[in-house]
């Protein structure tokens, strides 16, 4: 005899090593769309692996496939509160080469440990260019709108990789 089962019954739940695919569309406190994944290939990542920021991943956490849903994730679960010791004053000959400078425009920078990391140009002050190492959404509060496309178990290979395969 064949049970009649609800499809929820069969469906794997959101867990660590779960190869994850969702649509989402992120918009700041004031509605501004910031980012979406809307008229293109969802956004895959494998759970558990630091893949997506860590607010949403718990918010995704035993969520299953055709789940949608609403998370608002703070600045500490996000891209962090913005650090000031990020913002630094710097001579426009740290930018040799570099015709015209504009505040907005992103440039990869080396510490002296020759770590590279993203930097904006937040003002441009004759000589003195000032630069934020922050993360563009850093100290923002995030809201996704999300919907859970698919889950399935990751393979062996994906896990040892850290990351979904197409």
């Amino acid at each position: 005899m064949i049970s009649d089962q609800t499809n929820s019954e069969h469906c794997m739940k959101i867990c660590d090593h779960a190869a994850v695919a969702i649509h989402y569309t992120l918009t700041n406190a004031e509605g501004e769309v910031l980012d979406s994944s809307e008229g293109q290939d969802p956004l895959t990542y494998l759970h558990g692996t630091g893949g997506v920021i860590p607010g949403l991943e718990a918010a995704l956490l035993n969520k299953s496939a055709g789940d949608q849903f609403t998370a608002v994730i703070e600045p500490d679960d996000a891209y962090g509160a913005v650090d000031p010791s990020l913002v630094q004053v710097v001579p426009r000959s740290a930018f040799a080469g570099v015709e015209s400078i504009e505040a907005g425009m992103r440039f990869t920078a080396s510490d002296e440990q020759g770590q590279q990391q993203s930097v904006a140009i937040a003002a441009v002050n004759g000589d003195e260019i000032t630069v934020d190492g922050n993360h563009p959404l850093a100290g923002e509060t995030l809201h996704f709108e999300v919907e859970v496309v698919s889950v399935r178990a990751a393979t062996e290979e994906e896990i040892s990789h850290g990351h979904v395969h197409s």
